[in-house]
């Protein structure tokens, strides 16, 4: 029997509640089972990013609760959120967010450091990831260096550092040409199919849609279906 990793029990958001108010979320309910690959589709301002940083302890629900892997994440300290996210959840940005001044290497190791890792065992773990992303011969590489796909392929690289459980993804293929956006789903199909690590991606991308075993709709902040397909 699959295991639940996320549950979000009538998850609400609103914003500007004071002057005008805007409703963000209203009401979604998910359940989401390890080692799903997931896309979460729908128009612009639907609440695609709103819902993922919800689930990655980014932002609090006004109502509502979410469980991540048996853990009420909407109860814990800052402190304890932090910590926890920083062991369970990878994140991979539209924009990669890496540092311009760090090298690939560097970038992929920050999470690691903030870990205490001793170096060795460190370093390691960097050149066994880049491997996995293609990268080993790019490791001193400056993000400026790197074309947009090598860039967003640290950027995985760098979520799959402390060996999370779930990877959420916001729109990760929107700056990347047609090859490197198939190569980036690639790699993230064959770590969910090996290492049934759990992924759910907030997407306009076709690509990536198709590539999804589920796709989950939200319209006007409320989930409109949610459908499980052969992915290609």
């Amino acid at each position: 029997m699959a295991k639940t990793i996320i549950d979000a029990h009538n998850i609400s958001k609103t914003y500007n509640k004071k002057m005008v108010p805007v409703k963000a979320l209203q009401d979604v309910h998910l359940h989401i089972e390890e080692g799903e690959f997931i896309a979460l589709v729908g128009p612009s301002g639907s609440g695609k990013s709103t819902l993922l940083n919800m689930i990655g302890g980014l932002d609090e629900p006004t109502s509502g609760k979410v469980i991540v892997d048996g853990v009420e994440i909407t109860k814990l300290s800052e402190n304890r959120l932090i910590d926890f996210r920083l062991k369970n959840i990878g994140f991979v940005f539209q924009s990669f967010n890496l540092i311009p001044v760090l090298t690939s290497k560097e970038n992929v190791g920050f999470v690691l450091q903030l870990q205490k890792m001793p170096k060795k065992e460190r370093e390691e773990r960097v050149m066994e990831l880049l491997q996995q992303v293609g990268l080993e011969d790019k490791v001193k590489s400056k993000p400026g260096e790197l074309s947009g796909g090598q860039q967003q392929r640290v950027a995985v690289a760098r979520a799959l550092a402390s060996k999370p459980k779930i990877i959420l993804a916001d729109e990760p293929t929107a700056n990347l040409d047609s090859k490197s956006a198939e190569n980036l789903m690639d790699i993230m199909a064959k770590l969910n199919k090996e290492e049934k690590i759990t992924f759910l991606f907030s997407t306009h991308d076709q690509r990536v849609i198709k590539k999804a075993r589920r796709v989950i709709t939200l319209v006007d902040g409320k989930v409109d279906s949610d459908v499980q397909q052969t992915s290609s």
